[in-house]
Formats: structure tokens, C-alpha cells, sequence
């Protein structure tokens, strides 16, 4: 299963491209860099401009900040959880344990690309930026390991991950969200969270909560000071690529891993 849009392998970049992704991975205190970043490398000075103006507020910590207040302001549908014994069934103690590293992982990195993003969108559209913000002091950001993106996934995995990613999308080309893909190392996981989350989807009840969601990210982004940027060199392209993740993906990404990440099992 290939990305949802052009993007640049980590393996593959080379110079510049290189460089930065190495410095987003320990930014971020993660092992991966997220597929925006990766896509933003295959546009002319995109991912060089986006990340020059978002790194000083991702060091600062007033990313962090903001993207935990968003947390705060979620209310995700309640759901009854997974009894052990469903557990069991198919899903050994490592592999729990996998299945909530990946959570975790996304617990940080989605919240706070949704933020940045959406800051960075307004930005572009001219939208009014706070003037000045107030330096915090970034909590330590332990490494958050993922496993490897699996290469391929048998037939009836992959239509799975497909369905799944239909769940709170609005659009029929929804992107692929990264997280099933990292989910699909464990099959059995992927048939529970299509049991948890169909219900949620087709009452509406989704859907209103990832409203929700975007709702609160434009509001608290509002209030981060984003530097100056000088005009990037497709502005029409980037201001998409913006659309498609702080508008579309990320927001109902939020929304699902906490979802899912309800049941105290999948906590870290």
C-alpha cells in the first residue's frame, strides 16, 4: 500500500531533504516523519519554508502547549471498551503493547501537526496571527518508537485499512491515514476498531465530534504567534497540501486514536 499523495521515503532523501527530516524526526521526539512532511519535500521550497516557520514554535513549546489544550477541549464518544477476553482472542500482551506505542506515538505527533498546520494555513491565507507569544519551556519528549510501515499487507487487510479509512470522512478520495497503516501489523486490532467506530460513523456522532475538532484547532491556532514568512513559491499547491491534512485527515485522525485510545488497555 503506497502514500495517499507524492511523498519522499525517508530512505531516500538525500541533502537538504535529509537534513531536515532528521531534524523534524528529533524535534518531534519521534521516529518517523509524519507524510505531510514527506509530501511538503516533493513540492519546490515547500517543506523548507512550512518547517522554518513552525520549528521555532515546536521548540518553544508553545506547540505543545496549544495542542494539549486542544486535547482538553475534545470530548470523543464514549465507547464500553474491550473486555479482556476479546483481547485474548487475538491479541497477545506484546502485541497490546505495540498497539499502544503506535497510539501514543500518534497522541503526540497528530494533535501537534494539526495545530501547526492549521496556524500555518491561516498564516497563507493572510489570516491575523497573535503578535507575540509567550516563550514556555518544552517538557522532555521522550523517543517514541514506531514500527515500520508494512511493505505490503495481504488483500483482505488492505481492504480493511481501506474501509476503516472511510469512517468521519467527507470526501469520497479520503487520504489514507498513516495510523491504520501502522495498526495493520496486528489484523485482529483493525476488525475491533472497525466494530468500535462504525456505530460512532453512522450516527453521526463522528462526524460531529471531528467538526468539532477542527473548530477547536482554528480557534486555539489563532492565538499562536507565527512568524513572518516571506510568500512561498507555490502557494496554490501548499495551500492544498494544507487543506488536505489540517482540514481533512488530521482532525478525524484526532478524534478516532482517542477513540480508540479510550480503553485504558491502549494507554501508556
Amino acid at each position: 500500500m503506497d502514500d495517499p499523495v507524492p511523498a519522499i521515503a525517508e530512505a531516500d532523501a538525500t541533502g537538504e531533504t535529509a537534513a531536515l527530516f532528521a531534524d523534524i524526526r528529533t524535534v518531534l521526539g519521534v521516529g518517523v516523519v509524519n507524510l505531510i512532511w514527506r509530501h511538503l519535500a516533493t513540492l519546490p521550497g515547500a517543506l523548507p519554508w512550512a518547517w522554518g516557520g513552525l520549528r521555532p514554535l515546536y521548540r518553544d513549546g508553545s506547540l505543545a502547549a496549544t495542542a494539549a489544550a486542544l486535547g482538553g477541549r475534545l470530548s470523543p464518544p464514549a465507547t464500553p471498551g474491550l473486555p479482556p477476553e476479546v483481547l485474548a482472542a487475538g491479541l497477545d500482551p506484546s502485541a497490546q503493547a505495540g498497539i499502544a506505542a503506535v497510539l501514543a506515538a500518534y497522541e503526540r505527533t497528530n494533535p501537534l501537526a494539526l495545530i501547526a498546520l492549521t496556524a500555518l494555513q491561516r498564516r497563507l491565507e493572510g489570516l491575523p496571527s497573535a503578535e507575540a507569544a509567550v516563550p514556555l519551556a518544552p517538557p522532555p519528549a521522550p523517543n517514541l518508537p514506531l514500527p515500520p510501515l508494512p511493505a505490503a499487507l495481504p488483500s483482505e487487510v488492505a481492504a480493511l485499512v481501506l474501509r476503516l479509512n472511510t469512517l468521519g470522512a467527507e470526501r469520497e478520495d479520503a487520504m489514507m491515514a498513516t495510523m491504520y497503516r501502522h495498526l495493520a501489523h496486528w489484523p485482529p486490532y483493525l476488525a475491533l476498531a472497525w466494530a468500535t467506530l462504525a456505530p460512532l460513523a453512522a450516527n453521526a456522532t463522528l462526524a460531529t465530534a471531528i467538526a468539532a475538532c477542527r473548530q477547536q484547532a482554528n480557534t486555539l491556532a489563532s492565538a499562536l504567534a507565527v512568524p513572518a514568512l516571506p510568500p512561498p513559491p507555490e502557494p496554490e499547491a501548499i495551500a492544498g497540501a494544507l487543506d488536505r491534512f489540517a482540514g481533512e485527515v488530521l482532525p478525524r485522525m484526532v478524534v478516532i486514536r482517542a477513540i480508540l485510545a479510550g480503553d485504558k488497555r491502549f494507554k501508556q
